[in-house]
């Protein structure tokens, strides 16, 4: 008996155990072991990560005077004019891709020359740099400039020292903040740069607080005349000045910008070698008179007078006059708008034979 006790309490273990593990023995009746399942792995879901959105742009609080780009600081620097030379021997130039603003004029002889203007960007090379046309100094003087030059005539000396205009002459007391490339011939291997011209503005201790004009931009990168049933297509230009010195511009779709060709030739930036561009492109009818047998002239900056006015591939006719300090460009009486950007003024004597496609 006790021999059976024990063997029952035995059994009983052993089904007890067999039930922990898993298994069970069915009732005496022949049954089968029957696995009973245990719990697996509990599955928990993996949480997706969550993409912070994307900080809101927020617009830069100013804006460049002479280009309309945005500047996270107010612009109160005085502006830097440059005469750049555009004689064969001085091309390619360089610097004139990070001007605000370029005027293309003619000077003496069968030359044109650029005043290229200096104030949103710190060019490192400018040049090469040539000498005033008292035109030359009148544009500097509404922009209230640091006028850069090397050499002048008297009559723009005369309105230089007269008016006791902030000026660098190489010539005369300022070569210190120039240089001479030894890779071109002389008198074509002028240059400066804007830390070279701000430090002869701080060493000939020239007013630094800027005093002058503030132009007009469109709002959203948006032409103010594409709507305008005035507005005819204008994808390419030809400008003739003078033999050797035929100028066009080519709309290019992709950037927006007028691509600029002289002499037939894509003309390139020295030291980038990227190719000319305009935003805004005009086109400006003025009068010239020659006033000596060196063909010196007086060209009329200060209008009024009649041109047209590129952008986006389309053009309008304007009127123009340089109105508190700066050429300003008009649609009857309303001043056209520019787009943010370069932009090129294109000089020409009246009735030029300007073609436009």
């Amino acid at each position: 008996m006790k021999l059976l006790k024990a063997y029952r309490k035995q059994t009983i273990s052993v089904l007890l155990l067999l039930g922990l593990t898993g298994t069970v023995i069915t009732g005496c009746g022949g049954g089968t072991l029957k696995a009973i399942p245990t719990p697996g792995p509990v599955e928990t879901s993996t949480p997706i990560p969550t993409t912070a959105p994307s900080p809101t742009p927020v617009p830069a609080p100013y804006s460049f005077p002479f280009t309309g780009m945005p500047s996270q600081e107010e612009v109160k620097s005085r502006p830097f004019i440059v005469m750049v030379e555009n004689s064969p021997q001085a091309r390619p130039q360089t610097g004139l891709d990070q001007a605000d603003i370029v005027y293309e004029i003619l000077a003496e002889g069968e030359i044109t020359r650029f005043v290229a203007v200096y104030q949103s960007q710190d060019a490192k090379v400018i040049g090469p740099v040539r000498s005033i046309r008292p035109y030359f100094v009148e544009i500097g003087a509404g922009l209230d400039a640091v006028i850069v030059h090397a050499g002048w005539s008297q009559d723009a000396m005369n309105i230089l020292v007269g008016r006791k205009l902030a000026h660098l002459d190489q010539v005369y007391g300022d070569d210190a903040f120039y240089w001479r490339d030894k890779d071109r011939k002389a008198p074509h291997n002028l240059y400066t740069s804007v830390e070279k011209m701000k430090l002869g503005a701080e060493t000939r201790k020239f007013r630094e607080e800027w005093k002058g004009p503030v132009l007009s931009f469109a709002k959203d990168g948006k032409s103010t005349f594409q709507t305008s049933s005035a507005a005819t297509s204008a994808t390419k230009i030809e400008i003739p000045y003078i033999s050797g010195y035929v100028v066009s511009y080519e709309y290019d779709v992709e950037s927006g910008q007028y691509k600029r060709t002289m002499a037939g030739k894509p003309h390139l930036d020295k030291e980038s070698e990227k190719q000319l561009t305009a935003t805004n492109l005009l086109v400006l009818e003025s009068k010239h008179q020659i006033l000596d047998n060196a063909g010196r002239r007086n060209v009329d900056i200060f209008g009024p007078g009649k041109g047209i006015m590129l952008q986006q591939g389309k053009q309008i006719e304007v009127t123009w006059e340089q109105k508190n300090g700066i050429i300003r460009a008009y649609d009857g009486a309303n001043e056209v708008r520019l787009l943010p950007g370069t932009t090129w003024v294109q000089i020409v004597p009246i009735n030029s034979a300007v073609k436009v496609e």
